[in-house]
């Protein structure tokens, strides 16, 4: 297992609704460039510019859900 809990095999499937890019799960310190707070961690897109949250435990990929890096 890796990833908040999902094993590898599925969170190589994984892609933010909005530009397709793959996902990557960060948390803390890594997060702090987005305005949202992420207690529980996030998904980041590969370039980094959108995050997707982890909220009670599940991943939340509703792209209303999604938080752009700060400019």
């Amino acid at each position: 297992m890796s990833d908040h809990g999902m094993s590898e095999d599925v969170t190589s499937l994984l892609r933010c609704p909005v530009t397709q890019q793959t996902l990557h799960f960060k948390e803390g310190e890594a997060l702090a460039a987005f305005a949202a707070n992420f207690p529980e961690g996030a998904y980041l897109t590969k370039d980094g510019q959108r995050a997707y949250p982890v909220e009670d435990g599940f991943l939340n990929l509703a792209p209303d859900s999604s938080t752009e890096l700060k400019s």
